[in-house]
């Protein structure tokens, strides 16, 4: 299925979760999440900040136990029409800019490029890891800046069911996926 295809159903199926599902999902993927990868002290973890007006997931209950465990978040913003990565902390202050998204008033970069974990939005992964996000291609641009090493994690509500069929040589896969009943691997899958 085409990417424009599959970003159409699966906003129109977000758009039909209620708000106690978008809530009780949540934290189903962050506890797979907390199981699955056991972060620590002093890990750096890059995560976004949710789009509500699109029922994406709630990122905050990530972020609280990340703080509050002494790991480094770094959350995105867009500055000069790149994604850079600005360090919060419990004291950031926070604005919505024209896209409804919540962001740091910092507009400082971190240039930190060795996270342990990236935590990436988006609509639908297949069983690839090949992503459909938004369709602006911040994410593909981030990846191909940061470490090898880093682990790109998508959370999404839904496992997969379809394949992208439109992938692109610049999209970069994920290495895994985590649903509110599954971490998916994609690490050594045969073409």
């Amino acid at each position: 299925m085409k990417k424009s295809e599959l970003r159409k159903i699966y906003l129109e199926k977000r758009k039909n979760l209620s708000q106690d599902e978008v809530f009780f999902l949540s934290e189903k993927i962050f506890t797979n999440f907390i199981n699955y990868f056991k972060p620590i002290s002093e890990q750096k973890v890059h995560i976004f900040i949710p789009i509500e007006k699109f029922k994406e997931m709630n990122t905050q209950v990530f972020i609280d136990y990340f703080l509050s465990r002494n790991i480094k978040v770094f959350v995105p913003k867009i500055v000069d029409a790149k994604l850079i990565s600005v360090e919060i902390f419990s004291d950031t202050q926070f604005e919505t800019n024209n896209w409804g998204i919540s962001e740091p008033v910092s507009n400082m970069d971190s240039e930190v490029l060795d996270f342990d974990f990236v935590i990436t939005p988006l609509l639908y992964c297949d069983f690839k890891g090949n992503r459909v996000g938004y369709g602006k291609g911040f994410y593909d641009q981030f990846f191909g800046d940061i470490s090898k090493k880093t682990k790109k994690i998508g959370v999404n509500y839904f496992n997969p069911d379809d394949m992208i069929d439109d992938v692109w040589e610049n999209d970069i896969p994920l290495d895994y996926l985590v649903t509110p009943t599954d971490v998916l691997s994609f690490f050594n899958k045969s073409e």
